[in-house]
């Protein structure tokens, strides 16, 4: 999330676009959603610890090449190899705890798990945009340099590992459990709905609110960060809300899928009254917070699967939530760029419409979700067994 608050500085060093800025965002989610499925097999043969630790090391490559790059073209492919580097870095943590914790746990853990990959983001706000008053952004980038080496060492040198692969199973059956996997009608729709939200929440929460809070709101960028830090905050307590509420509706016998459904659509209301021309922080922060609900959809996977293709179906559907969030991101950007830009930044007439896109994909692919909901209801087909 780091490009929110960099973004003007970015586009002014490389002389971006905003079609260019969103592509120099995003290819950190194309990579990202390039790798999915070959981590997911790692994950499953090797173990989340080990192969999130060597990938990580990667990331940490990717970021000192970022931190030094002299041109657009440089930062891009910076920023897809930092993308590579943590592509495994949240899925590891919900593969590991569907092979440490109960089914009953699920969700409130991959809660957490989503909650402090938010305290990250929150370091990118107020405290970066305080940080940068004083440091070039270049040699703020390397500490996240450093603090990623020192994750990919303690996960090395102190995370215990424990595996679920059954013994003496090949690479070729690894491989046909996947494609099994990806043939169920169950499985594609949560993952064209988690994609489809991504689409919309990821896109804007990583990148294009802090630009409205500056075209629209008319925020300096002390208040962009303030803004950011307040919606990040929301994302927080949106994970820990609907993670517990899940976890109580799961222990009473009740799918979580209709949770999932309505925090999404309650998102799509919020953004629909933001395109509508109200200029509201609360709102976004209400868009943020309930959008979170979508990411229900991994652990209601996990209870469909077997342990032993815990990493293959989280990194599957992880495919679609970021092929969702590379489509958006980049998207907006060139939406934005069929308008004039402004003294200021981009035209604020263009939000709307730029907005109205992702908002479109996000409610379609929640109505093709709920419209197979029985699907979800069915036990998993034995082929995935």
């Amino acid at each position: 999330m780091v490009n929110a608050v960099l973004a003007p500085t970015l586009a002014a060093e490389f002389g971006l676009s905003a079609g260019g800025l969103g592509l120099l965002s995003s290819m950190y989610f194309f990579s990202f959603a390039l790798c999915q499925l070959p981590v997911g097999l790692a994950m499953d043969r090797f173990g989340p610890r080990r192969v999130n630790a060597v990938l990580l090391l990667v990331a940490a490559a990717g970021g000192a090449w970022f931190a030094h790059a002299e041109s657009a073209a440089a930062a891009m492919a910076a920023r897809a190899l930092i993308g590579v580097g943590v592509s495994v870095a949240l899925m590891s943590s919900l593969t590991a705890f569907v092979l440490w914790y109960p089914v009953e746990r699920l969700s409130t853990m991959n809660a957490i798990a989503f909650s402090v990959g938010i305290v990250g983001a929150m370091a990118v706000t107020v405290p970066l945009e305080l940080l940068l008053r004083i440091w070039p952004w270049r040699q703020a980038f390397l500490l996240i340099v450093g603090a990623t080496v020192i994750v990919s060492l303690l996960l090395w040198l102190w995370v215990p590992e424990r595996s679920a692969r059954p013994r003496g199973e090949t690479m070729r059956e690894q491989i046909s459990g996947l494609a099994a996997l990806m043939r169920d009608p169950a499985f594609l729709r949560l993952a064209v709905c988690l994609g489809a939200s991504q689409c919309a929440a990821i896109a804007l929460t990583t990148l294009w609110i802090a630009t409205w809070l500056r075209d629209v709101a008319g925020y300096t960028p002390a208040e962009v960060a303030r803004g950011l830090l307040a919606v990040n905050a929301a994302m927080i307590a949106g994970y820990l809300l609907f993670g517990r509420a899940a976890d109580a509706l799961q222990s009473r016998g009740r799918s979580p899928l209709p949770l999932l459904a309505s925090g999404v659509a309650a998102g799509s209301l919020c953004l629909a009254l933001l395109i509508a021309g109200m200029k509201s922080l609360v709102l976004w922060c209400i868009f943020a917070g309930v959008s979170t609900a979508v990411v229900l959809g991994y652990s209601i996977l996990s209870r469909r699967y077997p342990k032993a293709m815990a990493g293959r179906a989280n990194t599957a559907i992880n495919v679609f939530a970021f092929v969702g969030s590379f489509a958006g991101q980049w998207g907006i950007g060139a939406v934005l760029d069929r308008w004039p830009q402004t003294a200021q930044g981009y035209a604020a007439d263009a939000y709307p419409w730029a907005f109205g896109v992702v908002w479109a994909v996000q409610l379609a692919g929640l109505a093709w979700m709920w419209s197979g909901r029985a699907l979800l209801a069915q036990p998993r087909a034995a082929s995935a067994t």
